[in-house]
């Protein structure tokens, strides 16, 4: 079974009423260890690499083995780039088979966040790859992104609006508390 796309898992979860768990995939037996247990529940599940991951394991080893684990477990899954801050990482990880990616701007202004997610959205769409963009900044250190208490921000609203209008982004992570 091929890849699929966060987005694909999550519109047919909130169609039919359940939730899709998304899991770091870090080394060949935590992904083997998802795998196994999405088709025991047969379950549709995420496998995430983190920027971190990706410099521990190797690119081409996280995608060949979620690739592979896709085939032989035959549930849904989909591989997605979690806290791409960088955009050639971002872009790396779609060449090498990710079907999703979740491009971090959330420490640039806004305007800019736009313009690089929508950089981003240019290359992923006409072949299918989903795409998470993220606005708000939350306190503390998640996948070598850094924010200090006094600098998280609650994601406003009206920016996060105008941020979709002008991305037609379908997946949003914010910053809630």
């Amino acid at each position: 079974m091929a890849l699929v796309s966060v987005s694909d898992l999550l519109f047919k979860a909130d169609r039919e009423g359940y939730a899709v768990g998304a899991f770091n995939a870090n080394n060949m037996e935590i992904i083997q260890a998802i795998a196994e247990a999405a088709a025991l529940e047969n379950s549709p599940v995420i496998m995430q690499a983190s920027q971190g991951a990706i410099k521990y394991a190797g690119l081409e080893f996280i995608t060949g083995l979620v690739k592979l684990a896709a085939d032989q477990y035959q549930v849904p899954i989909a591989l997605h780039l979690d806290h791409g801050t960088d955009f050639e990482q971002v872009v790396k990880c779609i060449r090498s088979g990710f079907s999703s990616v979740m491009y971090d701007g959330s420490k640039l202004p806004l305007e800019e966040n736009i313009a690089m997610t929508n950089k981003v959205l240019e290359i992923a769409r006409p072949i299918g790859v989903s795409v998470e963009a993220e606005l708000g900044k939350i306190g503390g250190t998640e996948d070598h992104v850094h924010v200090d208490e006094r600098d998280a921000l609650y994601t406003d609203p009206e920016e996060a609006k105008i941020f979709v209008e002008q991305t037609g982004i379908e997946s949003l992570a914010i910053a809630i508390g």
